[in-house]
């Protein structure tokens, strides 16, 4: 039994703590510092829920002492602050953040820290970094990497196209700040919301624009190894001319609450959303040009009487399979460990990794005997 911290009771916090508490292996302590938001939440065994005011720096040591790791839910913008306070307690620390400053930071903790820190464990950043590095790896050398997710609504029926699926704040903050890119092989910061592309799957037309922090490490990873890299978020057509207007025209980038705030009370969130991910590298092998592309939808699916959105469940179930594969010794215990230090294999055969596998992987699909964490889970519900 593994005693572990969650910061943040929200949509993918608590889908986290449900999750490691399901196995029987992990004794989770839930930490917000909304009553409401707690007591909004169903009592599961194996999950202590506690109010702490997370800012308090103090306070938030002593909650982390003793337990193996701590996995921050919690807003961007906490993200130092909690990394800070792991690395005071000896704890291991992961994170979902896509907020480029804040990996910086962690980063910065890390260089004689007796634990690990693991950032950016979600769904992008996050499992796509590790398709994406296991497909560049089978190349003798790469020309492009381009990296493709979103999470939509699955009936969208407003100008926007687009329901919230997660984090408003997070939304606002991709496509603000500044997106890490390499270009003619030379790294450089491109401009969010700009470099819009098109393109179908399935017989849908999306369009793909460049967002901030999805991308991760792997600007450092592939930097002088590869021509293109690059990271878009997708969107259905029209998304992205009415974010320029608002945020550029009139000008709610330098008014992010105001824009939060019309967001919020404009526009419903929904549970029916699928995420998709589409990454294309293209390389030579053998002296021949040579292109490979994974692609994945991912669908929201019912949990025992309720509704599990496609975010909760990628996100959430990525950053229990990172922490498990710590727990077992397959990741470095101390420093900095990148998403790219993930073998996607032993990923998607892991317990939570498998509901990002297609049945074409060859990963077993058999759901006889099922443990706890399975039945929470229930069987995949995917398409290529």
């Amino acid at each position: 039994m593994k005693d572990g911290v969650v910061i943040g009771a929200g949509k993918i916090g608590a889908t986290v703590a449900e999750m490691l508490a399901s196995t029987g292996e992990y004794q989770i302590t839930l930490v917000d510092r909304s009553p409401e938001v707690l007591d909004r939440l169903d009592r599961k065994e194996r999950i202590r829920i506690t109010i702490a005011d997370v800012e308090d720096s103090s306070k938030l040591v002593d909650v982390l002492n003793g337990q193996f790791g701590v996995v921050n839910a919690a807003p961007f913008h906490l993200t130092t602050i909690i990394a800070e306070a792991a690395r005071a307690a000896r704890t291991h620390y992961l994170d979902l953040t896509e907020d480029v400053a804040s990996v910086r930071r962690v980063r910065e903790l890390v260089a004689d820290a007796s634990t690990a820190f693991i950032p950016q464990c979600g769904l992008a950043p996050g499992f796509v970094s590790i398709v994406a590095f296991d497909m560049a790896k089978r190349f003798e050398s790469l020309d492009s990497v381009k990296l493709r997710v979103g999470a939509l609504p699955q009936y969208p029926s407003n100008a926007l196209n687009y329901n919230l699926t997660w984090s408003t704040d997070g939304v606002i903050n991709e496509y603000c700040e500044p997106c890490e890119a390499i270009v003619n092989a030379v790294r450089r910061e491109v401009a969010p919301l700009e470099e819009r592309e098109e393109f179908s799957l399935d017989g849908v037309t999306y369009e793909a624009f460049n967002t901030s922090g999805g991308i991760g490490t792997l600007c450092d990873t592939l930097e002088g190894k590869v021509r293109t890299l690059n990271y878009r978020t997708i969107r259905y057509p029209g998304h992205a001319a009415i974010m320029r207007a608002l945020l550029n025209d009139l000008r709610l980038r330098d008014r992010r609450h105001v824009l939060k705030d019309i967001l919020e009370h404009a526009v419903p969130t929904t549970l029916q959303d699928v995420v998709i991910i589409f990454v294309t590298v293209s390389g030579r092998n053998k002296g021949q040009l040579l292109q490979e592309t994974y692609a994945n939808k991912i669908y929201s699916r019912h949990v025992d009487g309720r509704t599990l959105s496609a975010i909760q469940i990628t996100t959430a179930s990525a950053i229990c399979t990172v922490l498990d594969l710590l727990v077992r010794g397959e990741l470095p215990q101390s420093g900095f460990v990148r998403q790219e230090d993930v073998p996607l294999k032993v990923f998607l055969e892991s317990r939570f990794g498998r509901v990002y596998s297609k049945q074409e992987t060859g990963v077993s699909q058999h759901f006889e005997a099922l443990s706890d964490h399975e039945r929470f889970l229930g069987p995949t519900h995917l398409s290529s």
